[in-house]
């Protein structure tokens, strides 16, 4: 065994993601405090090639010096936006057909294990403050809530190792209704 060289990933370049096709997903980040962990969101959504990222509240947006250090550059090759008015961008999402999801403990959330990943439908996937979680006023305008099963004394992951597992489910299920 020996680890693979950089060339020899056969990654494409910033161009090629940008044109590639996407799986129909936007992550919601809002009132996220850490650059850190919006810049992990951008590198994780580059690594499964989602269709964005959506910034609100507090979130830092590019160019932030935490997110740029933690993203490596994929704030270039993933498409983002700031949404000024937060429920109104929700509406309009909601209108274009999108599934709204918030990644949140409530007392409806299905795990994640046992949720039903839709078909080839454009889905909003919401992270809320890494302490308080996802607001309220976004909550009552979600489909549906989404928790990560856990099994140990903590009651939460970081919010970029939500992120990675939940974008993993889906775009993996995705991909596999695809074929």
């Amino acid at each position: 065994m020996r680890k693979l060289k950089l060339q020899e990933l056969n990654r494409l370049s910033e161009e090629q993601v940008k044109n590639a096709p996407k799986v129909p997903i936007l992550l919601w980040l809002d009132n996220i405090r850490s650059g850190h962990n919006v810049g992990a969101a951008f590198r994780t959504g580059d690594a499964f090639r989602i269709e964005g990222l959506i910034l609100s509240g507090f979130t830092p947006c590019p160019p932030h010096r935490e997110i740029l250090k933690t993203a490596l550059g994929a704030d270039q090759s993933v498409d983002w936006h700031q949404a000024d008015d937060p429920i109104s961008e929700l509406k309009k999402w909601k209108g274009k057909g999108y599934k709204i999801y918030a990644v949140e403990q409530t007392d409806q959330s299905i795990p994640l294990n046992e949720f039903q990943i839709p078909d080839k439908t454009g889905m909003i996937l919401i992270f809320g403050n890494e302490v308080k979680g996802v607001s309220e006023e976004l909550l009552e305008l979600c489909d549906s809530s989404i928790e990560i099963p856990q099994y140990g004394a903590k009651h939460s992951f970081n919010v970029s190792v939500s992120i990675g597992i939940v974008l993993w489910e889906f775009c993996r299920a995705y991909r596999y209704k695809s074929e």
